[in-house]
C-alpha cells in the first residue's frame, strides 16, 4: 500500500480511463506512460455488467504488461464486490464518487489504498474517519477554487485530490489551492483519439500536464 500511495502522492496526477475497451487499453496506457503519467484509474460501469467485466480484463492486462511500473487503480468502485474483483484483477487502489463505509473498510482490509469521493466538510471528515487515505473532492471544478481554499482552512490534516473538470490549464491551480493531486478524464484520455489509434496524440496531451 505504501508504495502505491507514494506513487500517487509523488506523481500528483491520475488518468481516468473510462469506456476504453480491453483491446485498446495497453497501448493507451503506454501512451500515457510515455507522456510521464504513471497513475491510472480504470473505471467500472454501473449500468453494464459486460463493461464491468471488461474493466476487470483491462486491469488484468495492464498488471501483466506494466507490473509495478504504474500505479493501477479501479474507479467508480461502488460495492464491496467491486473492491474484491478489482483487487483480484490487480488494482492496488480503489476510487469512488461517494463515501461508503463498507467499500472503504473492504479496501483497507485487503491492504489497498482507499480514495472515496466527498463534497462537504462533513463528508470529507467522515470519509477520513472511515479510513480513507486520500479524499477525492468531486466535482472539483463545480465547487471551485475558492471553496477548496475555504475548506482547507479548518481541514488541513486530510489529503484531498481534485476530480471533475480538471484540465491542463487549471490543474496547477487546484494544487496551489491545497490539493495533493488531480485526476483527469476525457480532457486527457480522449476516447476519440484512442478509437482512431492516435496514441501519439495521447502522449502529447499527457506532456501538457506539467505540475510544479
Amino acid at each position: 500500500m505504501n508504495k502505491t500511495l507514494d506513487m500517487i502522492m509523488e506523481s500528483r496526477i491520475v488518468a481516468i480511463i473510462r469506456g476504453v475497451s480491453s483491446e485498446r487499453i495497453v497501448p493507451a496506457v503506454g501512451a500515457l506512460k510515455d507522456g510521464g503519467i504513471t497513475c491510472v484509474e480504470v473505471t467500472f460501469s454501473a449500468k453494464s455488467e459486460e463493461e464491468s467485466r471488461d474493466t476487470l480484463k483491462a486491469i488484468s492486462l495492464l498488471k501483466k504488461e506494466f507490473g509495478d511500473a504504474i500505479a493501477l487503480g479501479a474507479g467508480t468502485v461502488l460495492t464491496v464486490q467491486n473492491v474484491r474483483d478489482a483487487a483480484e484483477a490487480g488494482a492496488t487502489y480503489m476510487i469512488s464518487p461517494n463515501t461508503d463505509e463498507a467499500v472503504i473498510g473492504e479496501t483497507k482490509k485487503l491492504g489497498l489504498v482507499s480514495i472515496p469521493g466527498a463534497m462537504t466538510p462533513t463528508e470529507i471528515i467522515t470519509a477520513w474517519n472511515y479510513g480513507a487515505d486520500i479524499v477525492k473532492l468531486f466535482p472539483a471544478a463545480t465547487l471551485g477554487l475558492d471553496y477548496i481554499k475555504a475548506i482547507r482552512g479548518p481541514i488541513t490534516h486530510i489529503p484531498m485530490t481534485a476530480v471533475g473538470g480538471v484540465n491542463a490549464g487549471n490543474a496547477q491551480s487546484f494544487l496551489d489551492a491545497g490539493c495533493v493531486g488531480v485526476s483527469v478524464g476525457g480532457n486527457l484520455v480522449s476516447n476519440k483519439l484512442i478509437e482512431a489509434g492516435d496514441y501519439q496524440a495521447i502522449t502529447r496531451l499527457a506532456l501538457e500536464y506539467k505540475l510544479k
